[in-house]
């Protein structure tokens, strides 16, 4: 499958969790969390060390969001997310993705391994803000970027 593809079907689903969201501001989580919010989302963040997000209600982890939710964006440092893919395999996510910019973000080659391991559907780079609508021209620039060098991410465990 694609990372259209992949991006589509993830972005398919209603419940969204945003793992990594600061109470300190623009952060790309949190930037993520208010695209998610805006475009028509329940979106759900999760820090352990915040009561409230954006002026919402944060949860400490997955398995604390009442109803639970169909897919997670891991906005967490990578070495925090190996821990976050496997939380959401224990409360039955089967979707997560792995932000990615133009830095490091949250891909991590082990919390990928474990999450192909666990049966998730994982997008390991890239970031969601390239696939919502209405994508803004600076991250349509970024699709077209990482297509055109490689850098696009491959996702794991969807099925073609």
């Amino acid at each position: 499958m694609t990372l259209e593809e992949a991006a589509r079907d993830f972005l398919a689903q209603k419940r969204i969790a945003v793992a990594g969201v600061s109470r300190s501001g623009d952060i790309p989580a949190n930037i993520i969390y208010k695209k998610l919010k805006a475009s028509g989302y329940d979106v759900y963040a999760v820090n352990p060390h915040a009561d409230r997000v954006e002026g919402d209600v944060c949860y400490p982890d997955l398995a604390a969001i009442p109803g639970g939710v169909d897919g997670v964006v891991i906005g967490a440092p990578a070495d925090r997310s190996a821990s976050i893919v496997q939380e959401a395999a224990a409360v039955g996510v089967s979707r997560v993705w792995m932000h990615r910019g133009m830095g490091p973000g949250s891909v991590d080659p082990e919390a990928v391994r474990l999450a192909e391991a666990a049966g998730l559907s994982v997008i390991p780079g890239g970031c969601p803000m390239m696939f919502c609508e209405p994508v803004d021209v600076a991250h349509r620039c970024a699709r077209w970027f990482n297509r055109v060098t490689g850098r696009e991410a491959v996702p794991v465990g969807y099925e073609a």
